[in-house]
């Protein structure tokens, strides 16, 4: 085959991706059509994909670094790879796999794929053991009294299918009740068991996700219309997906696999949509079979930080989400309700019977702009969400106003940042002040650049400093807010965890949220690491909640600018939105949904 030499043609990737290539070229006997294919699946993988489709691909669906890349013709290429020594059909060990749809991928990343989504279907086929839907319906009743409305409840809904089988998928926008619809699942759950001993663990992806969701459960259980001996038993730890598996270090191994199981019989998994293939394969293969598996998340928020969008993959049906006659049937009998606009369906792909989306939104009220907004999003309906903002004036719940130009960036912070930052730098005490900080955040897009958070953060400092609110030049100063980005068990600060570093007498130390309300307090030399944390990238921000929000958007397009970074940036705020960004840049990234290449989807949603 005649290709563009080899060596020039490579020179965009970077240095792990060129290495990769050219020993998958050695090994193929130096063929330049396995160099280059090679090349842009190690590439992608760093992108976020898990394969690679060689027929549709186009220099316009390339980062730009690789955009003058020369391409053989598919069916050539297609051909030329299926002979190489180095590339298998999928089953077979082979460094690179090529399968019948034409997506190419690491042979590890298709083990994944393939692993995961094989799972997940055989817990979708099966039914949870001693299910009874007379049984279990007696107990909805009081954990989820009949609205006075007669409008399905959701979280009933989704408590019923964690109770029906052993995979249950609950996805839902911010303020859907997601952790709380779980605590009240896991009380049915409990009450099913009776004496018997059931095993629950609460886990999420990153450290500040899994402390979250340990005080959100600690908080929902006082609250529980069930027996005190039924709150006893509801777990009170939350746990990083690592630490559940038992990470070994220097190792992409665990402790708990499919060989050694975790000793549960129930395991919930908070923010699902952060968790990447690799991770969400390996925890799925350590939960025992005949185990509940519950996840939760935002189906519509931005996908994990590693390759895959799994929660996306899931829920993506392909069509509107219905539900079996047999489910519906099983409901009836149990509530004696019937599920709203549902007709149901003969026969049905086993998993949509698992999935459950929560709709009633009790963070933002439905006069709220915000509301609508996001759904406009959403859908990717740029022209109703741009006419939302026209609507609306400078101090209204969502506004928006053109992203200044960078030299004049500072100029238009100055009293957006005063406003806003000058009660948590003039609070009595450390817990007022952390409590003041935590109702406004600043969010960018980007990390770096005139409108990314390192330039942000710095432009805040210089505000904060010249207005005598903050001392200048300072490594650490009083009212310096901060972001862990490195677990510490040994401390108990993980990735995400913010603080603020305040006087403490003469000294300085950093002071840190605590469980039932304390505070806790280490020098500032001891922190793991850690950056200012003025402002945030939606990126960290994900699960987080302020009373209100500055979402900047750069002047010029990126391909991070996409319709999910907007939702995430936007549902952060529970009251107010002030929106920086162009009419044009902003209708470009509502249109542009994520696309992260994966066959998990055709996997678990094959046509019929």
């Amino acid at each position: 085959m005649k290709m563009e030499n080899s060596q020039s043609n490579l020179a965009a990737f970077n240095p792990i991706d060129r290495h990769f290539a050219a020993l998958m070229a050695r090994l193929a006997g130096g063929d330049p059509a396995v160099e280059l294919a090679a090349a842009l699946v190690s590439h992608g993988r760093s992108l976020g994909h898990i394969c690679v489709d060689l027929t549709t691909l186009t220099p316009d669906a390339l980062p730009p670094e690789l955009r003058d890349l020369k391409f053989p013709k598919p069916a050539a290429w297609l051909k030329q790879l299926r002979k190489a020594a180095v590339v298998g059909q999928p089953g077979e060990f082979k460094p690179l796999i090529l399968d019948n749809a034409n997506r190419l991928y690491l042979h590890r990343y298709w083990q994944y794929e393939f692993d995961l989504a094989a799972s997940l279907r055989r817990r979708a086929a099966a039914d949870a053991e001693n299910f009874s839907a007379k049984a279990t319906g007696e107990k909805l009743a009081w954990l989820f009294p009949a609205t006075a409305t007669g409008e399905t409840d959701w979280q009933k809904v989704a408590a019923f299918a964690a109770a029906r089988k052993n995979l249950c998928v609950i996805s839902g926008g911010p303020g859907t009740g997601k952790t709380r619809t779980a605590v009240l699942l896991l009380a049915l759950l409990l009450e099913q068991a009776g004496d018997a001993r059931l095993r629950i663990a609460l886990c999420a992806p990153t450290g500040k996700a899994a402390a979250r969701l340990q005080e959100t459960v600690k908080k929902a259980k006082a609250s529980l219309p069930c027996a005190d001996a039924i709150k006893t038993r509801l777990p009170e730890e939350a746990k990083t997906i690592h630490r559940l598996l038992g990470a070994i270090p220097d190792s992409a191994f665990f402790r708990h696999n499919a060989e050694n199981p975790l000793p549960l019989e129930v395991v919930v998994v908070d923010e699902a949509s952060m968790v990447d293939l690799a991770l969400m394969a390996k925890l799925v293969a350590a939960v025992p079979p005949k185990a509940r598996l519950i996840l939760l998340g935002d189906k519509d928020q931005l996908a994990s930080v590693e390759a895959g969008a799994v929660l996306a993959d899931i829920c993506n049906i392909g069509q509107p989400q219905t539900y079996s006659k047999k489910f519906l049937a099983d409901f009836s009998a149990a509530t004696g309700e019937t599920i709203s606009g549902e007709i149901g369906a003969e026969k049905i792909n086993p998993l949509a019977d698992s999935i459950v989306e929560l709709r009633k939104n009790y963070r933002f009220s439905e006069r709220s702009p915000i509301t609508p907004f996001s759904r406009a999003v959403n859908t990717g309906n740029a022209t109703a969400a741009l006419k939302l903002l026209a609507d609306a004036a400078a101090g209204a719940p969502l506004f928006c106003r053109a992203t200044p130009e960078p030299a004049a960036l500072k100029t238009a912070l100055k009293p957006v940042v005063l406003e806003n930052y000058r009660a948590c730098l003039r609070a009595e005490n450390p817990a007022a002040a952390l409590k003041a900080f935590g109702q406004f955040r600043i969010l960018c897009a980007l990390r770096g650049g005139p409108y990314g958070v390192e330039n942000v953060n710095r432009l805040v400092a210089e505000i904060l400093a010249e207005a005598g609110l903050i001392a200048a030049n300072a490594e650490n100063f009083a009212g310096r807010p901060v972001l862990v980005t490195r677990n510490d068990y040994n401390l108990g600060l993980f990735n995400g965890d913010i603080g603020m570093v305040l006087a403490d007498g003469a000294e300085l130390r950093a002071f840190f949220p605590g469980a039932e309300n304390q505070l806790r307090k280490f020098l500032p030399l001891r922190l793991p690491e850690h950056e200012t944390a003025f402002a945030l990238t939606v990126h960290k921000s994900q699960g987080s909640e302020f009373e209100r929000v500055l979402f900047i958007l750069p002047r010029d397009d990126s391909p991070v600018l996409t319709r999910e970074l907007v939702y995430t940036g936007l549902t952060r705020a529970s009251a107010q939105v002030e929106l920086w960004a162009g009419e044009r840049l902003l209708r470009t990234a509502v249109e542009r949904p994520t696309r992260r290449r994966s066959g998990l989807r055709d996997a678990l949603w094959p046509p019929p």
